[in-house]
């Protein structure tokens, strides 16, 4: 016998710890892409939160209303009743300023479950323009954008949320395995 132990998935077979994924970062800036890769590799359920705003606006709720907020809150809820039945999350938002990114801090607190910031950025500003100008979607109808002024920076009790910050400028393989690193520590 070894002094190692196993891996969590050769003890238990197909038991997985459930883990909440968040990703952070401007519109355009790649999150949707990279969350939706992360979810379909870990199994995870992806969570969005810019279908749920536009489904809110597009109800008729006046774009002055909190929708943000309360699509922040709709998705916090989902992603709790799904993490609580033993699966993983990631939740697909901007999460642009600290209150919204100390919620998921919270919710992993709550359901007891480890908790990982993924930030993009797109340093290539013309590819960030081009990218923001495909989002042709119901999403890009509805959704709110933010803006680089509207994005905080992290300090505060979010700076010691773990994060890693990928640039999705570079090749995608290289931001998914610098992704799936993180998420592996």
């Amino acid at each position: 016998m070894t002094d190692k132990a196993a891996p969590l998935d050769r003890q238990f077979g197909d038991v997985r710890v459930p883990v909440l994924v968040v990703t952070a970062g401007l519109p355009g800036s790649g999150k949707s892409t990279i969350a939706e890769i992360i979810a379909g590799r870990l199994g995870a359920t992806a969570i969005s939160v810019d279908p749920i705003e536009g489904a809110i606006l597009q109800a008729g709720i006046d774009a002055d209303q909190p929708t943000g907020l309360a699509a922040y809150l709709v998705a916090e809820r989902m992603a709790e009743q799904v993490l609580l039945s033993g699966h993983s999350v990631i939740v697909d938002a901007v999460n642009a300023v600290e209150p919204a990114r100390l919620q998921w801090r919270d919710l992993a607190e709550r359901c007891g479950v480890t908790l990982r910031v993924i930030e993009t950025v797109c340093t290539d500003e013309q590819l960030h323009q081009e990218r923001l100008s495909k989002r042709t979607s119901l999403i890009a109808a509805y959704a709110v954008e933010q803006s680089i002024e509207d994005y905080a920076e992290w300090k505060g009790a979010a700076a010691s949320l773990p994060r890693i910050t990928l640039d999705t400028s570079r090749p995608l393989g290289e931001n998914v395995d610098a992704a799936f690193g993180f998420l592996e520590r």
